[in-house]
């Protein structure tokens, strides 16, 4: 059964990176979209240097609330959380990366350090990022998993 939600949190992640670029287009990090920016100040640092976006506050609430949409249907857990926030963030990790390899403006070659300026720290190939959230969703899922 864990391959079968290994599989769909793949293959969401694939919609949801074509959803992306064609809302962003060329301009990551919702660059040129019209909602607000925070570009400055505590949120700004608490998330690595990022801009804080309408964009970006309301796709996450909006995606972590359809990941919870089983609780409609089974008694919560602490496991059952764990593996819906790994889900979660499984997800939306494979769904950066994939967004710059689908995405005709950046693909593969131009995945590295210099040429995407809201990853800045990188360790080896991929951003830092990844190598963190790559260990918090083998936790999360590694204890969600008697869950399903």
């Amino acid at each position: 059964m864990i391959i079968g939600l290994l599989a769909f949190m793949v293959f969401l992640a694939f919609l949801l990176a074509f959803w992306e670029i064609q809302i962003e287009g060329k301009d990551g990090w919702a660059a040129k979209l019209p909602g607000w920016r925070i570009e400055k100040g505590w949120p700004v640092k608490l998330a690595g240097g990022r801009p804080i976006t309408g964009y970006h506050l309301f796709m996450t609430l909006f995606l972590i609330a359809i990941v919870h949409l089983p609780l409609f249907f089974v008694p919560w857990s602490w496991r059952l959380e764990s593996l819906l926030l790994g889900f979660y963030v499984g997800m939306v990790f494979l769904e950066d990366f994939l967004w710059f390899v689908l995405n005709p403006h950046y693909g593969i070659k131009n995945f590295r350090k210099g040429k995407i300026w809201w990853h800045k720290q990188w360790w080896g190939p991929v951003p830092a990022l990844y190598w963190f959230l790559l260990i918090i969703v083998i936790v999360l899922i590694y204890f969600g998993r008697a869950a399903i």
